[in-house]
């Protein structure tokens, strides 16, 4: 029966058996110690020469080779305690080895940080640079944090709901990633780039509250901090106010900082409030670095950016879906706010038309966003006019979500996190593909799968497609 390794402490002068990956092997002569690691943590065993068959298969493993070990947990001399460390008080007698599998001489040193190796060399051979102990707990932290979320929403009545990943190409600001049909040729599926229609059809279905941790997907020009495809915490609400939303998610933020970064300081509680006015005019961005000390890491200065302008010009804009003269600053299912309704029915004053939208800013990132929503299909109609679509467009694009709006739509809301950012952010790390499991590079490329990649001439055949030359 295997033991962790992280267990092996309590089990002083007791026979156990051990599996893992040769993390360390050094040879002393008569002694050769190896250094063994499993998830759980890391042992140091000796092999004596008295055990002569596990001594001569010591002495032909190597760095990363996986092992079966028996053996006896001893106490360390006291001399040689390491306080502190996990298995610092013991080590482990080897008795027998058995090699599970050789390995290749790593391509890297995966012991150190890997800062000094190049990013593109470390993601062809991620699942080598996932054994690092940084990345490693980057993604273990990264799921505590998943975990930490997904009880805490529970508690308030939340209900997780998966939303489909094959869905319907619409307008949300970039451009789709899409999915030819075998069975409908010509026709295509695109993937979500954000759960955002399905959420709100899910509060006109009665659910009140949901929550879910969703892929998403944008097909964005080249940028270091942006990946191709990415994580949300998406939630929704029903018969709420933007107050409660940002209450909601402030104490959520506050909570998660103080339990799994407590050497972390959050510089103002209750998050300042800052208008989107007021942040341009003072800081020139909308996402501002509050910082009072901009090199302590430690300090997390929160802020909520909120009275955006629901419209810009397309000249303005970096969106690649604009088709009018007006497009929107963050999405076309935001409500405006009370004082703004009668501009929007009449479609006048539009550049200063505020939107109900608020962003939550951590130490010059933006961390999330949200809205209240148009709740009544007359008044997204409008938005979807002032954008430039046609009453044909409007009823090909969004008949459907327009026909549910018309069957009971509570007052809605709701906002989503970007995980892989936040998770950036409180791990000190200098890119989000640090915190991504595999990560792609800042091109979208998979090095290690060599992806995006051609297909066979047949299921272009199937898919009825043809390949031919970009711009011709």
């Amino acid at each position: 029966m295997r033991t962790n390794i992280k267990d092996l402490e309590n089990k002083v002068d007791e026979e156990v058996q051990i599996s893992g990956w040769v993390n360390v092997r050094r040879d002393h002569g008569k002694l050769i110690f190896i250094d063994l690691r499993d998830a759980s943590g890391l042992v140091q065993m000796v092999v004596l020469p008295n055990h002569k068959e596990a001594h001569e298969v010591a002495d032909m493993v190597r760095s990363e080779w996986v092992l079966e070990v028996k053996g006896k947990i001893n106490k360390r001399p006291d001399n040689m305690v390491k306080e502190g460390d996990l298995n610092g008080s013991v080590e482990i007698e080897v008795l027998d080895i058995k090699v599970l599998n050789e390995a290749k001489t790593p391509s890297f040193d995966i012991l150190t940080d890997g800062k000094e190796i190049g990013e593109e060399n470390r993601l062809k051979y991620r699942y080598l640079d996932l054994r690092r102990p940084r990345l490693t707990n980057n993604i273990k932290i990264r799921g505590k944090i998943v975990k930490f979320i997904r009880d805490e929403l529970e508690k308030l009545d939340f209900t997780e709901i998966e939303t489909p990943i094959l869905s319907k190409s619409s307008q949300e600001g970039a451009r789709d990633f899409v999915v030819p049909s075998r069975v409908d040729n010509g026709k295509f599926y695109a993937l979500p780039q954000a759960p955002q229609q399905y959420k709100q059809l899910l509060m006109m279905a009665g659910f009140e509250k949901y929550f879910q941790v969703a892929k998403c997907f944008r097909d964005e020009d080249t940028r270091s901090d942006r990946q191709p495809e990415f994580t949300q915490i998406d939630l929704e609400m029903s018969f709420v106010k933007q107050e409660e939303i940002m209450v909601l998610n402030e104490k959520l933020l506050i909570d998660l900082v103080e339990k799994y970064f407590p050497e972390k300081t959050i510089q103002e509680k209750p998050f300042p409030v800052i208008s989107y006015k007021e942040a341009m005019e003072k800081y020139g961005t909308d996402r501002p670095d509050l910082r009072k000390d901009k090199e302590d890491h430690n300090l997390l200065a929160f802020c909520w950016v909120v009275d955006f302008p629901f419209f810009e010009k397309v000249s303005d804009s970096d969106n690649p879906q604009a088709q009018g003269e007006w497009t929107f600053t963050h999405n076309p299912f935001s409500a405006p706010q009370d004082d703004w309704m009668d501009s929007l029915m009449d479609k006048k004053d539009i550049e200063n038309i505020i939107a109900t939208q608020y962003d939550v800013a951590l130490n010059g990132f933006e961390i999330g966003g949200g809205s209240i929503r148009n709740y009544k299909s007359e008044r997204l109609k409008k938005v979807l006019e002032i954008i430039g679509y046609s009453e044909e467009q409007i009823e090909k694009d969004f008949g459907y979500f327009l026909e549910a709006m018309d069957h009971g739509t509570p007052p809605h809301g709701g906002i989503a996190w970007g995980l892989d950012r936040l998770v950036t952010i409180l791990l000190n790390e200098s890119s989000i593909r640090e915190v991504i499991s595999f990560a792609k590079t800042g091109e979208g490329r998979d090095l290690m799968m060599d992806s995006p990649s051609e297909i066979k001439k047949e299921q272009l055949k199937e898919l009825g497609i043809n390949i031919s030359e970009k711009g011709k």
